[in-house]
């Protein structure tokens, strides 16, 4: 039975789709709201059966240059009744076909790579793509588990580390609406040593706007100064890193220890059974995710359904504007860190 395509256009509503289906907090209103905010647009899809609402999809569109047209994208989606995973997709692939004339449907599903949803999707006609957006392998931490399971199951180092930066002279909480700024600050500082691109502030004060609740932000202060800083996005069932940063005094005092486990414990809270580290790669920063369990998660990872004839020429070029956009971000976060090198502002 073809499942019935309809746009939510409650706010409320929509997160309650979401959550109800145990969905990603980048399915969020929120989080779609953000992006139609910076060059997207967001619609809201509510897929039904015989009138009921069995899956819902946060499908993001992107404008393309002739003769692409658009790109329609899922993040970390669909989410909906379990084994109904086939039919959401076909109803969004062809409503983003019909209506948008979209030449590709891009998904990275919040699915286990061996889940049996996504070792169906190329018998659905979707492909595997190394165009990725969101990475695969990750960590996941089951905040089922107590604290002590927690605990045991991180690395020596990191328990000692805990202890050892939770007697600093720090005040780890929340931070406020107020104190976005320092945050950010602290996340040029962080680009420019590391060399990654990032957006502009606006970007991430609409993500703390937008989201609300649902992008707690946690930060190390010594005296009124951030020193580090963990920002999240959250839905019911699910808690997802996006931003995090340090001076080199947070980076001393191992700030980041004891304020991730805050977060953690904070998500725990709140009821939160999974805080997803957002993404493993071979550099430190994945070193140090590493440490926090003993084990690794690989999700889904990219998927394409192409919906046009040009969908290999799209291939081909996608790629290359990643490239360039990549090194345009770098040369804005370097030109960035020299003005602050000469006391230009």
């Amino acid at each position: 039975m073809t499942l019935s395509v309809t746009s939510c256009t409650d706010p409320s509503a929509w997160d309650g789709y979401v959550n109800r289906f145990n969905g990603h907090p980048q399915q969020l209103w929120g989080w779609g709201k953000t992006k139609a905010d910076h060059g997207w647009k967001a619609e809201r899809l509510l897929l039904s059966e015989g009138g009921e609402v069995v899956g819902c999809a946060q499908l993001l569109l992107r404008r393309l240059p002739f003769p692409f047209r658009a790109l329609a994208y899922i993040p970390r989606g669909p989410q909906g009744e379990p084994g109904q995973e086939g039919q959401l997709l076909d109803a969004v692939a062809a409503y983003a076909k019909q209506t948008h004339r979209a030449v590709a449907l891009t998904i990275e599903p919040d699915w286990d790579a061996d889940a049996d949803a996504t070792l169906a999707l190329p018998g659905a006609g979707f492909r595997h793509s190394t165009n990725t957006i969101l990475i695969p392998r990750t960590l996941i931490l089951d905040l089922a588990l107590s604290e002590d399971e927690l605990l045991a199951g991180m690395s020596k180092k990191h328990r000692q580390y805990i202890r050892k930066s939770g007697r600093e002279d720090l005040v780890y909480r929340a931070v406020t609406r107020e104190e976005i700024p320092q945050c950010l600050d602290v996340y040029k500082q962080t680009a420019e040593r590391a060399g990654f691109g990032i957006h502009e502030d606006g970007y991430y004060q609409d993500i703390f706007e937008n989201l609300g609740t649902d992008s707690p932000v946690y930060a190390a202060f010594k005296g009124g100064d951030v020193v580090a800083f963990l920002w999240l996005s959250t839905s019911a069932g699910t808690a997802f890193e996006l931003y995090g940063g340090m001076t080199e005094e947070g980076e001393r005092l191992r700030a980041n220890y004891a304020l991730k486990w805050l977060a953690i414990r904070e998500m725990k809270e709140r009821g939160v059974t999974r805080y997803d580290f957002n993404g493993l790669l071979n550099d430190g920063v994945s070193k140090f995710k590493m440490g926090w369990a003993q084990h690794e998660d690989l999700l889904a990872g990219t998927w394409d359904k192409p919906l046009s004839p040009l969908y290999p020429v799209f291939t081909t070029a996608l790629p290359l504007a990643k490239s360039a956009l990549r090194k345009a971000r770098g040369a804005v976060s370097g030109l960035r860190g020299r003005l602050r090198g000469t006391g230009s502002r």
